[in-house]
């Protein structure tokens, strides 16, 4: 079996995988200071939990947006599993085309996410929308060019500074508001996020498929914590919440 980890400025989300099947996802939310002993401690402890045997994971492939934890994932992995972790990084075979000026630059999780859709809907144009920590937008073609995209704050982002930068507005749950009318500051906040957002995919999405897909179909992909919140909006034709950990089922597959 893999273990499949997915590490994000803010969380970690992971799964035990067999063959291709996601036996059991987890979170975890993360400090980029911690310690290889609390990782490796956490990851067995979640093994065990789903009712698993350590001695069952066989390979372990992750991918991070955050370089401040690689070290303790690589140490938790040889310590507590004595597995040399795959990690996706500069010079892994991913099968994809990188168009970016630099491509050293894209994040991880972006090309994982990429991988997975590229896996999983193949031979089709798709703008990926990964609604996490930030808000990311990726073009990949039907012959898994990846073009690049665009990159906005993510929901959590713009409610935490409007807590922090103001004297007045309260820090909300984040959720689909029944109005766009707020009837309180609370609502207010909601619905402003809510549909900001929602304007901000249309708007986007629009843009990227008609700088980029002129007169061909698209598929637009939703995935990320977020994207739920979006299911019946009309903007997303799918949402796939398991986009990075299929990317990296793949990546080990290619790498093997």
């Amino acid at each position: 079996m893999k273990l499949c980890l997915d590490f994000g400025n803010s969380q970690l989300f992971g799964g035990l995988v067999k063959g291709r099947e996601i036996l059991f996802r987890f979170r975890k939310n993360m400090s980029k200071s911690i310690s290889s002993d609390e990782m490796g401690i956490f990851l067995r402890e979640v093994i065990r939990e789903n009712g698993y045997e350590l001695s069952t994971v066989k390979k372990i492939i992750f991918c991070s947006v955050t370089p401040e934890v690689n070290h303790s994932v690589k140490n938790s992995c040889l310590n507590y599993f004595q597995i040399n972790p795959l990690a996706l990084e500069p010079g892994v075979k991913t099968g994809l085309q990188i168009k970016y000026a630099n491509p050293t630059e894209v994040g991880a999780d972006r090309i994982a996410g990429a991988l997975g859709a590229s896996e999983a809907y193949p031979e089709q144009n798709i703008i990926i929308v990964d609604m996490g920590t930030a808000t990311t937008f990726d073009v990949l073609t039907k012959n898994k060019e990846y073009l690049g995209g665009v990159i906005t704050p993510g929901m959590s982002i713009a409610m935490q500074s409007l807590e922090q930068h103001t004297a007045k507005l309260p820090k909300v749950e984040i959720l689909k508001p029944k109005c766009i009318c707020g009837k309180s500051t609370v609502q207010s906040i909601q619905a402003g996020l809510y549909f900001g957002n929602l304007g901000a995919i249309k708007e986007i999405c629009q843009g990227l498929i008609a700088s980029c897909f002129p007169d061909e179909d698209v598929l637009t992909l939703g995935t990320g914590g977020f994207s739920r919140l979006f299911r019946n909006a009309g903007v997303f034709d799918k949402i796939n919440k398991d986009l990075v950990l299929e990317g990296l089922i793949k990546l080990e597959e290619l790498n093997r």
